[in-house]
């Protein structure tokens, strides 16, 4: 029951003092103390009665409000018998603490009021235990069978009063009734949901944001498409959904939480259904894969490219190009692997995950996306529309990210990253390279070879997920991966060392005068005006970098040695 009702209830004599803001607490029980600190036998959420010979003088009030806040109680009904009326420096200690404050009439016996609340709660505990019967007939008559989540999203709306969203593993909202979820809030619900997960907490689990306090519920997919019984929860960590509801369900009673896995069960049937509509996109790109795969003529691969397009990019006239994207997840520290653990599946799901636009809702937003996978790998088939010309941004609103009409593959990871690396924790990976876009069958062959070997670049730097794109390959970054760490070292510090040694102990900022002279070509005048510097003083301490370093800054090799040392410092 609400604190308005009993205010409401003319029998129990009650006169609101502070606290019109928060009459809309739930009362769940009823407590009558005389203690100056009785919170040991408080739980929250108890309507206090006091007849205030707690208090000795006006100091005393201060405490004694902020312990009834502290333990969360609903309110507190101050007796008028004993002073009169109720003194001022509690209804001031109330407000303070947003503690709804009451006057009980002298007329009035707090047993009356007890007697009351304990009718109301037992009567509204065993009609809400009763209604939940109803509750699970009607969410298993009303949703999911073609309604989708959204179904029984609105009946928790509607007689739960629940706020609910279900959202990816990457915290991107799939369904919801009413005010969609902010991007950033459900990408951190999905990093405490995958950092809760892995630490092998049950749930639902607690998560407080902007706040707002949430319970997250996982959703297993349990249906048709589903793996019997993982044995690792890092099989399936990275592709189930999640129910995020607005509420603590830390104090719930068992049966609505029963009630909620019912729900989210009903919502995994629904995502077995989707995932069972990804079949043809999925086969569709296992062909594709094993044609390219096994040097079949590029005749064969076209018809077969030809096939697929109407179903990746239904309505297209002109034939599309292509763009390959590989995915590897990998588990054990120091890539050592994880025995008995299937990560071609995984890596499958995450990719559809990933290559959805993060601006679009709804469980059907891959539609144009073809995923396969080949062991410990995921290739996914993307089709773009052939625009004619050069683009004319970076950017295109109609895909997730796109450079040069195609996906680039830092922006793909810039929304996903935080809550990828929680569901990764201290013992998983995920790299992931892009090729640059063909457009025929004849260049689909090296564009899986080049998006290879950008993953493998991916692989070689540091971070728990990390992307590498086409344009990185004819680059001297290329390179410097793949240049074992003491190698790096040695070559940094032999050219490098001396130079901070100096700044250090000088302050003479030789490091950033080598930085700045090498970019702009070895140019006095603009590295001078670019350092705000005199020609002569930047002379001097060009001169002094060679001194200290035996190197000759007019030489190419030297400037490229310096080149890459800072790009590998």
């Amino acid at each position: 029951m609400r604190l308005r009702a009993l205010l409401e209830t003319d029998a129990l004599g009650l006169r609101l003092l502070g606290g019109e803001d928060e009459l809309d607490r739930t009362v769940r029980g009823v407590m009558t103390t005389d203690l100056r600190d009785p919170s040991r036998y408080l739980s929250g959420g108890e309507l206090v009665l006091t007849g205030l010979a707690w208090r000795r003088d006006a100091a005393d009030s201060e405490p004694f409000a902020r312990i009834l806040a502290s333990a969360g109680v609903a309110g507190l009904a101050a007796g008028e018998a004993e002073l009169g009326a109720i003194p001022d420096d509690l209804v001031q200690a109330c407000l303070r603490h947003r503690l709804p404050l009451f006057a009980v009439n002298e007329s009035v016996a707090f047993a009356t009021i007890t007697e009351h609340v304990v009718r109301q709660v037992s009567g509204e505990r065993a009609g809400d235990l009763a209604a939940v019967v109803d509750r699970h007939r009607r969410l298993m008559t009303s949703g999911p069978a073609g309604g989708g989540p959204e179904v029984v999203l609105d009946l928790l709306g509607s007689d739960l009063d629940l706020h609910a969203w279900v959202l990816s593993p990457t915290g991107r909202q799939i369904a919801g009734a009413g005010a969609p979820l902010p991007a950033e809030i459900g990408a951190v619900l999905a990093g405490e949901h995958l950092s809760a997960t892995r630490t092998g907490r049950r749930g639902p689990h607690r998560a407080v944001v902007r706040g707002a306090t949430y319970s997250l519920f996982p959703i297993r997919n349990t249906g048709r498409g589903a793996a019997p019984a993982a044995r690792d929860v890092r099989e399936t960590v990275l592709s189930d959904w999640l129910l995020a509801v607005e509420a603590d369900a830390g104090d719930w009673p068992a049966a609505r939480l029963d009630l909620l896995q019912g729900v989210t069960q009903l919502i995994a049937v629904e995502r077995d259904r989707r995932d069972a509509a990804r079949t043809v996109r999925r086969r569709l790109a296992q062909e594709v894969l094993e044609l390219v795969q096994t040097g079949a003529a590029p005749a064969e691969i076209a018809a077969r490219l030809r096939v697929a397009a109407p179903v990746l990019l239904p309505g297209l006239g002109t034939a599309p190009h292509w763009q390959v994207v590989v995915a590897r997840v990998e588990w054990g520290e120091g890539g050592t692997g994880a025995p008995g653990i299937e990560a071609g599946p995984v890596a499958q799901s995450l990719l559809e995950e990933i290559l959805v636009d993060p601006a679009t809702s709804g469980p059907d937003s891959a539609d144009r996306i073809a995923v396969a996978h080949t062991g410990d790998e995921a290739i996914a088939l993307v089709p773009l529309p052939a625009v004619p010309g050069p683009p004319e941004s970076e950017e295109d609103e109609a895909g997730p990210a796109v450079d040069g009409g195609g996906l680039h593959a830092d922006a793909l990871l810039s929304s996903v990253r935080g809550p990828l690396s929680a569901g990764l924790a201290d013992d998983g990976r995920l790299t992931l390279g892009v090729s640059a876009a063909v457009h025929s069958a004849e260049g689909l062959r090296g564009a899986l070879e080049e998006a290879r070997h950008a993953r493998r670049v991916a692989a070689a730097r540091p971070g728990r997920v990390c992307a590498a794109g086409h344009h990185e390959l004819a680059s001297h970054v290329l390179l410097l991966p793949f240049v074992p760490d003491d190698v790096r070292r040695a070559f940094t510090a032999r050219l490098l060392d001396p130079l901070r040694d100096y700044d250090r102990r000088h302050r003479a900022e030789l490091i950033p005068t080598l930085e700045a002279f090498l970019d702009c070509d070895g140019s006095w005048t603009r590295c001078a005006s670019r350092l705000h510097l005199h020609v002569n003083t930047l002379r001097y301490r060009v001169g002094r970098i060679e001194q200290l370093t035996g190197r000759d800054l007019s030489r190419l090799e030297d400037k490229l040695d310096f080149f890459l040392a800072l790009r590998m410092s």
